[in-house]
């Protein structure tokens, strides 16, 4: 990963890089001044200049990276870098100037050497700049084809956790029982089951789904799961949801088949789930009562499906907590 001069410093790296750019001002002063001769102070002072300059401009320039995209917005990054790089020479410049003076040495033509300063920086920092966008510019394309891989590999991770044989199966075992007891519930079951399916094909090709939407599915999820598990599972949900409000597919209902596939569900300690909206989260949280064997059946990559699908979508984080009584997870709701 490459190291932003602004969070890192490297004591022995930068008295090397300030040594090599101080030797500039050796020739840079026979340059301004070719009368003058190799005069001590003379030199002293060019290099100086370099110094300042040099360092100053660098730690701008990785400062506005920091603030400003290259990628996401090139004009914008490539104007304040003008402006900002042309004022902090014309006041570097001039400050060794006005500091030169303390100490009697005067620079003679001090707007042109503020000139001719800003147009070496300039055209040093066009230079740099181009070299940076370009580099910026492939690792766009590089982390791109990289996410769109992490998003096909989450997609068929998560169709293949809701359609895998352990489900189907439980369902079908559930529905069997359910023929014999109560032949309406048997009926709403399957009814259920079936949507659950078809919102899982529908969804498979979708980066994004109204939240209404999943809502609906994880409701019919829900029911089946309630069924299966009687009095042990309680759903709370409280979602007021407006106009374009959207998530990823699939990603409530993940969350909630995680929790009952590492907590114990029974009528004495049953396990709660709520899915509530606060801020622009949908928050999902379960207590957590862990079982000591896990479930063979999970693949263990469901949060980390989640989180690639958001880094590829937003740059809003999913974040996770635990305080060991519940645990809490808040999927940023995306606005289209």
């Amino acid at each position: 990963m490459k190291k932003n001069p602004v969070l890192y410093f490297n004591f022995k790296k930068e008295l090397k890089e300030i040594f090599l750019i101080s030797l500039i001002g050796i020739p840079f002063a026979y340059i301004m001044c070719p009368s003058c001769g190799y005069m001590i102070y003379r030199v002293a002072i060019s290099s100086i200049f370099w110094v300042f300059l040099w360092k100053g401009n660098q730690f701008l320039s990785a400062l506005l990276d920091l603030k400003i995209s290259w990628v996401d917005k090139p004009l914008v990054r490539a104007i304040t870098g003008v402006i900002g790089h042309t004022l902090l020479t014309a006041f570097i410049v001039t400050a060794i100037i006005k500091g030169a003076s303390l100490f009697g040495i005067n620079i003679e033509n001090n707007l042109e050497t503020v000139i001719i300063s800003i147009g070496i920086t300039l055209v040093m920092t066009l230079i740099l700049y181009s070299r940076e966008f370009l580099f910026s510019w492939k690792q766009a394309a590089i982390d791109k084809e990289r996410m769109q891989k992490e998003i096909i590999s989450a997609k068929y991770e998560t169709l293949k956790n809701q359609v895998n044989p352990h489900f189907l199966f439980n369902s079908l075992n559930t529905l069997t029982n359910l023929v014999y007891e109560n032949q309406d519930t048997a009926a709403k079951f399957i009814s259920k089951l079936s949507k659950v399916y078809r919102y899982v094909i529908e969804v498979r090709d979708k980066e994004l789904v109204d939240i209404k939407d999943e809502i609906s599915f994880v409701d019919s999820y829900i029911f089946l799961q309630k069924i299966r598990h009687e009095g042990s599972l309680e759903l709370i949900k409280d979602l007021p949801l407006n106009p374009g409000e959207m998530i990823p597919p699939l990603s409530i209902q993940l969350l909630i088949e995680n929790a009952i596939k590492h907590n114990i569900l029974s009528e004495d300690s049953p396990l709660l789930i709520k899915v509530y909206k606060e801020n622009d989260c949908i928050v999902v949280e379960n207590n957590i009562q862990l079982k000591n064997i896990i479930d063979n059946s999970s693949t263990g990559v469901g949060l980390e499906n989640i989180k690639s699908r958001y880094q590829y979508l937003t740059k809003k984080p999913v974040i996770i907590s635990n305080d060991n009584s519940i645990f809490r997870i808040e999927l940023p709701i995306i606005t289209r």
